[in-house]
C-alpha cells in the first residue's frame, strides 16, 4: 500500500518483491499525518492498519551514533540536513538497507558522501 497515491509505476515495479519496513521516524510522521488530515474514519483506519502491519526499524546506539556523524559531516560541508531525514538515513545505513524514496534530493548527500543506497523511480 502506498499512502498518498503517488507511487510511480517504475518504483512500484522495483518494490514489488520487497518486504517493506519503515523507520521509527516514518511511523511517527505517518501517525501525525493521519491526525492532521481529514481522512475520514475508513481511510484513517486503512492507514493505521497498514502502519500496524508494517515492521519498523527502531533507533539504537548505532543509529544514534550514525545520526551524529551524518549531522556533523553535513554541517562541515555547509549543507545541514533536516533531522528526520538524517534519522531515516541513519536507520537504513545502520542495517545496510536501501532506502526507497521519492525525495531523492533530501537523501542524495547521504548517498553521495556516505554510501546510502537509494531506490528511486
Amino acid at each position: 500500500m502506498y499512502i498518498k497515491g503517488r507511487l510511480p509505476a517504475t518504483l512500484g515495479i522495483k518494490l514489488a518483491e520487497a518486504n517493506p519496513v519503515m523507520t521509527f521516524v516514518t511511523q511517527g510522521e505517518l501517525m501525525k499525518w493521519t491526525l492532521v488530515r481529514d481522512l475520514g474514519l475508513q481511510r484513517r483506519g486503512e492507514v493505521l492498519s497498514w502502519i500496524d502491519k508494517t515492521p519498523f526499524l527502531e533507533g539504537n546506539e548505532i543509529v544514534a551514533n550514525l545520526y551524529g556523524r551524518l549531522s556533523a559531516a553535513a554541517k562541515r560541508r555547509g549543507r545541514p540536513r533536516q533531522p528526520n531525514d538524517m534519522w531515516v538515513a541513519a536507520c537504513c545505513m545502520a542495517r545496510r538497507l536501501p532506502l526507497a524514496t521519492l525525495n531523492v534530493r533530501d537523501y542524495q548527500d547521504f548517498a553521495e558522501h556516505h554510501g546510502l543506497e537509494l531506490i528511486t523511480a
